[in-house]
């Protein structure tokens, strides 16, 4: 449904705008540009927090809670990534099961139990079954387009259109396709992420059949995360982990590609098996 809403408003940004050619290019230059990210991306995130594979030798326990959940979940077991740093986190990558990465830091290793770590697993394999990358790929090349739709016509409201287009209020039009379009895509595509965590959380603890693990994981890296911003990376992939690892607050909250971490809490306590 937020998929097709924010198709609709690309379709009418782009009617907006007046004709398909507009449309096209922008389409186009968004499309190349995301799947240049949905191929290369997890290759790029693994280089940016400095990932590094994880040992089976070093890290059996690791290897074999992920090997369990992944055969749960009827995935293939991901490659396995450790991330040396304090903050308490995880997140996966990858365009589809059979070329995925579920990363770790060391942070969170330390701090949740067995338990704990299987249940924020889960929700990370839960990712990549769930095909989340795709879906967040397909949202962001349209979202892309409305971007770059709004650039236009900001320069068609300054520059372009004659002269009875101005005085019939075109300009207007312009205008507020310019401002008001990229907000909207940002809150529906916002709106995505936020459903793709609800979804996870959820289809993570189905398939172990525990929801409590992970309410209990999120309680802990919360407030890990609080004590520990990740100091390094771009709050920009924030999304990919389980909570943002960056510091936000305020207006910052707002925009936060996360649900409310006690409502997720909230949601994993109350589900029944």
């Amino acid at each position: 449904m937020l998929l097709g809403a924010l198709t609709g408003l690309m379709l009418l940004a782009g009617n907006l705008l007046g004709g398909r050619g507009g449309l096209t290019i922008a389409l186009v230059f968004a499309g190349l540009m995301n799947f240049g990210a949905y191929f290369f991306s997890d290759k790029i995130v693994l280089a940016m927090y400095r990932a590094q594979e994880a040992k089976k030798t070093e890290y059996a326990a690791l290897h074999r809670i992920i090997e369990e959940i992944a055969h749960k979940a009827n995935v293939p077991k991901p490659k396995v990534y450790i991330i040396e740093t304090t903050t308490p986190n995880a997140f996966a990558t990858g365009r589809n099961p059979k070329h995925a990465a579920v990363a770790c830091t060391t942070g969170i290793m330390s701090l949740l139990t067995h338990d704990e770590l299987k249940g924020v697993l889960a929700h990370e394999i839960s990712h990549v079954k769930n095909r989340d990358i795709l879906i967040t790929t397909i949202a962001a090349t349209i979202a892309g387009v409305i971007s770059y739709l709004a650039q236009m016509a900001q320069f068609a409201a300054i520059f372009g259109g004659n002269r009875d287009e101005r005085e019939g209020g075109n300009i207007a039009g312009m205008l507020v396709l310019a401002i008001l379009t990229p907000i909207i895509a940002t809150i529906i595509q916002l709106a995505i992420s936020r459903s793709r965590e609800y979804h996870a959380d959820a289809t993570g603890a189905k398939t172990i059949h525990n929801s409590h693990h992970l309410a209990n994981a999120l309680k802990k890296i919360e407030t890990g995360v609080q004590q520990h911003p990740l100091g390094f990376g771009h709050p920009a992939t924030s999304s990919l982990f389980i909570l943002n690892p960056f510091s936000a607050q305020g207006f910052v909250r707002l925009l936060s590609t996360h649900p409310p971490t006690n409502e997720r809490i909230k949601r994993l306590n109350e589900m029944k098996f």
